[in-house]
Parts: C-alpha cells; structure tokens; sequence
C-alpha cells in the first residue's frame, strides 16, 4: 500500500474512533457539542485549553470525563492565593536512614501526569502561575537544579470564572499565550438543561468508558501533523493572523484603531493545527477555509488585546475577530 493510501486508512480508522470518544464523553457531559470538540482538538494537536465560563456548567466534569475516556494518568490542583509553587512541582524532603544516613528525596507534585486540571488558576498568585510556564512548553520542570521530565503525552487544561474579580491574578500574556485554545463555556440551551436534570438526578447516572489510551492519543497527534493542508488555507491563516498587527502596513482602520496588540506567530501555528482537528472531528480527510473561519476565536482571542480607548467604548473583540475573519473570507478586509 502506498503512503497516500496508508494515510487515508489511518485518518478514517482515527476519525471513527474520536466518534466513539465523542460518544462517550456526551454520558456524562450532555450537550456543549463545541465545548467537547474544542477540548478534544486541544488534546489531538497536543495543546493545553483555558476553559471560561460562570460556576456549575460542568468544566470540572469534562476534564475528568477526557481523562476516563482518552486514557490517561490525570491530577487536580485546585488553585488558590496562598498555594505555592512547591505545591504544584514538588519538592526535596530529607530522610533519615535507619543507619543515622541522611539524605534528600523528592517528593513529586500533582503535576507529574498525563493530564493536570488547573481549577481557577487565575486565583493563584502570579508566581505560582509562573511556575506551570516551563511545564507547558517544555514537558518538563527544573527543581533544586534538576530537569525532571512530565508525563507523556502532557497536557493542561485550566478553568477560568469570568465574573469573579475579588482575589484573583489576571494571566500575563506570555502565559495566556501558551494556551492553545481559550473555550468558553456558555450556558446550556433548555432541551440541554432537561436532559442534564433528568439523567444526574437519578438513581442511575451515564458512565464514560475509555476509549483511547496514551500511546493512541500521542500516534493520532503525529498522524494529525501529517495530513495535508491546501496553499489556499495557508495563505488565508497567514491572512488572519497578520490582519490584527495594528502596525502591519495595509491593516483595517479599525483594528489599527482599536488592538493595542495583536497576535504572533505561535497564533499562526495554532490555527494551522487547530484546522486538521476540526476536518479530523467532522471526517474530512483535509481542513477548508470554513475550518479557520470557525477555529479563528477560541485561537486568536486570548492573543491580542483591545486598546483602553476601545475597551472602554464597549468594543466587543469576539465581534472583531467574527467580522474581520467574515470580510476576510469574502475577499478583503479593508474597513
């Protein structure tokens, strides 16, 4: 069998096997269809995801639901002000042997696993959120000198509270950045809200089963690296990501009027993977335009920023991102 042919089998053998884990994910967290792809794409491009969304929609659910059904090794921090580093990453204790020898262990944090779900993490302090940055970009963190590599694959998935204020640490940018998606997680719809009352208050209640394992999810990350992706596509996320630098010449009046800063390369990157898991997810063998159109907020809106000016106007950078992706689409993007 040819290479062509080999990764055409591959593709529909991975493509009806997210069904299945798409299937079993819905067990226990109803509804919130692009909720679940958004965070299997994240896992499938070998990314981290910032969840947002009020109190009560299930994020901690899902995360827990992706760990049963994707196979993996998964822990829970629970993020607040006084937690330290040491908390997350771990540390050296000292043993005394039973012959008076003395001599340092290390005592490993949550963060040594497959999957972390960081609960609230803009509640912790600015250093113990800086202390997950070399963990999310290098799979690896240094302790008293030592590099200590993480699980493998290694993922982070972070729930945020948009309406909490009071006590919390907003995430440096650079931080911000290395998330490959922000998903926000809205309210459900009523025939949503139904279901999720009549099977959690039952006696009996949906159960996720594992589909995946490790070593599947880390071949079907190569795989998805493999599939081809069209110069029309590339052009057009080069297009986007460039279209919100307010300083890039030919850029909108608008955004050079309202984005204080827009998004870098890493953006670019992301999108280009972002676009193979969504043709993967809805069994297409290789991403279209309609693919960066959709995959343009959860990438680019935790990537750039409204000027104050804007900001304080009541500009929307959800709507931006939508219209100017639109104009984009349509053949220009002038103002």
């Amino acid at each position: 069998m040819s290479e062509p042919d080999d990764l055409l089998a591959a593709i529909e053998a991975l493509e009806a096997k997210l069904q299945q884990a798409r299937g079993s994910i819905t067990r226990r967290f109803i509804g919130q269809e692009r909720v679940v792809d958004l965070t299997l794409s994240t896992l499938l491009c070998g990314g981290h995801g910032l969840l947002v969304g009020h109190p009560g929609l299930g994020k901690t659910r899902l995360v827990e639901t992706l760990s049963t059904v994707m196979g993996l090794d998964g822990n829970r921090v629970q993020f607040t002000p006084d937690l330290m580093p040491a908390d997350i990453l771990g540390s050296e204790v000292l043993d005394t042997g039973a012959d008076g020898s003395r001599a340092f262990r290390f005592v490993p944090g949550p963060v040594f696993c497959q999957l972390l779900m960081a609960d609230e993490i803009n509640r912790a302090s600015p250093r113990t959120q800086s202390a997950l940055l070399q963990a999310m970009q290098e799979h690896q963190v240094t302790v008293a000198g030592e590099d200590r590599p993480l699980g493998h694959p290694f993922h982070v998935l972070a729930t945020q509270n948009p309406i909490e204020q009071e006590g919390t640490y907003p995430l440096p940018e650079a931080q911000l950045d290395r998330f490959l998606f922000q998903i926000d997680v809205p309210y459900p719809t009523r025939d949503t809200e139904r279901a999720i009352l009549l099977t959690t208050t039952g006696t009996q209640e949906g159960a996720a089963h594992q589909v995946f394992t490790a070593a599947d999810l880390i071949a079907a990350q190569q795989l998805l690296r493999r599939m081809p992706v069209g110069d029309s596509v590339v052009e057009m996320i080069l297009d986007l990501v460039r279209a919100f630098r307010p300083d890039e010449p030919g850029v909108s009046d608008r955004v050079a009027q309202t984005v204080a800063w827009g998004p870098g390369p890493r953006a670019a990157q992301a999108l280009m993977l972002a676009v193979r898991a969504r043709a993967l997810l809805q069994s297409r063998l290789a991403p279209n335009a309609e693919d960066v159109l959709d995959m343009a907020l959860p990438v680019l809106s935790h990537r750039m920023q409204l000027s104050f000016a804007a900001r304080a106007r009541g500009d929307s950078l959800s709507e931006l991102i939508e219209t100017t992706a639109t104009k984009l689409a349509q053949g220009g993007i002038a103002a």
